[in-house]
């Protein structure tokens, strides 16, 4: 892993966690059509430490206040909001882990991916045009369990972790920008689960100076696709992303074919 890959993919990881495009698709396409050796697992722990501390670092004050709420006996938004995300993240946590070891082999065909990237933007670009009636203050049990089944989709790289809960909050006609907010804090638990779960792998050998800029430059682009998104939102809507997802899926099947 050079410097200059390290770079790249940290760029990469930082804009496609919390963008509705798939970072595991980019992090895929990017080495198979430069011909770049596989990142390994070293490089996957980075790449999520970066964007966790991203997230976490952007909505500390979100979640001190949602730890306090559940924390207290009287109820409350936070209190509400705080076990709707736990049970929000059990769906993908186990989904996740049961499928493993198909996610690092099955799932990574371009061809899948490409079809994916097409799939999900059309479904985003419907689900968007939904009437905005809702805020999070209004979220029900059954809207954060059909969020949470919607997360377990991100297991195929092309579909978005964040793409997939957007699109379904947006379905649920919750706004724009709190469809973002809830994906954004439901993210925290599962890059941190994604992060232990290849931790576990790491050699003390595999920490380096790629390693490093990896976690920095992951997390610099995180802050700014976070706040970039949540500015974004409060006044346009998603058919830029939709419109990126279809131009890099038809390329990425054209080039799978023709290459």
């Amino acid at each position: 892993m050079t410097i200059f890959q390290a770079i790249i993919l940290g760029i990469v990881q930082g804009l496609g966690e919390f963008l509705p495009i798939s970072s595991s698709a980019h992090l895929v396409l990017i080495p198979w059509l430069f011909g770049w050796k596989d990142m390994g697992l070293a490089f996957d722990v980075a790449l999520h430490m970066g964007t966790l501390l991203a997230v976490v670092l952007y909505f500390w004050k979100d979640w001190i206040g949602l730890l306090k709420g559940a924390l207290s006996r009287k109820p409350s938004n936070e209190k509400r909001l705080f076990w709707y995300l736990v049970i929000a993240t059990v769906p993908g946590a186990l989904i996740g882990f049961i499928l493993e070891d198909k996610a690092a082999t099955v799932f990574r065909s371009p061809l899948l991916i490409g079809i994916m990237l097409i799939i999900l933007g059309i479904v985003l670009y419907w689900a968007d045009n939904t009437r905005q009636l809702r805020t999070l203050e209004t979220m029900t049990l059954m809207d954060a369990i059909l969020i949470g089944l919607s997360q377990s989709l991100a297991i195929i790289p092309g579909v978005s972790r964040a793409g997939s809960t957007m699109t379904t909050a947006r379905l649920l006609s919750l706004t724009r920008e709190d469809a973002a907010r809830f994906s954004f804090l439901m993210s925290t638990p599962i890059i941190m689960g994604a992060g232990l779960l290849s931790v576990r792998h790491l050699q003390p050998s595999d920490i380096n100076l790629a390693f490093a800029i990896g976690i920095i430059t992951a997390f610099i682009v995180g802050l700014f696709s976070i706040s970039f998104l949540l500015r974004y939102l409060k006044t346009s809507n998603f058919k830029i992303f939709v419109g990126y997802r279809f131009f890099i899926g038809l390329g990425v099947i054209l080039v799978f074919f023709f290459r």
